[in-house]
């Protein structure tokens, strides 16, 4: 937020408009330190955010998103099975008709993989190590690229 704050004190680029952003836990995995880090610092860059909590099926989660109105999901997977669940929530998306909310994937993922979710047509695949500032930059162009995004309320 300080990074905006000094953008906008000195003149620089407008900061993008802020995007409601679903952040998930599907499957088994019970680790959800990152997906909460994740959300916070979206929050703190002004996002709006919904943590849907930890062992949600891909069903509750699209109803999340769908619930929300919300453009942008990231999917926090560790437990391996990342290209079975992105599978079933893009399937559940185009179902709703919702096929242009932009998906990001985080969690321990093979390079393959990675490539893999790229051609399902994932924005964003982010695995352990990556910087939480390009995490955000990336929700934040996702927010530049929106023609139909509203400020978040302060």
């Amino acid at each position: 937020m300080n990074a905006l704050r000094q953008r906008a004190d000195l003149g620089g680029a407008a900061a993008p408009p802020r995007v409601r952003v679903v952040i998930a836990k599907p499957g088994l995995d019970g680790h959800d330190r990152g997906a909460k880090v994740i959300a916070r610092a979206l929050r703190d860059a002004g996002h709006e955010v919904i943590y849907t909590g930890l062992h949600q099926t891909p069903e509750q989660i699209v109803a999340t998103v769908i619930a929300e109105d919300a453009p942008v999901l990231g999917l926090s997977v560790l437990s391996g099975a990342h290209l079975t669940i992105v599978e079933r929530v893009i399937e559940l998306l185009a179902r709703e008709e919702a096929s242009d909310v932009r998906l990001l994937v985080g969690g321990i993922i093979p390079d393959a993989d990675v490539r893999a979710l790229e051609a399902m047509g994932v924005a964003a695949v982010f695995t352990p190590g990556a910087d939480i500032r390009r995490i955000v930059e990336t929700v934040d162009a996702i927010s530049a690229d929106r023609t139909d995004v509203q400020e978040a309320a302060c």
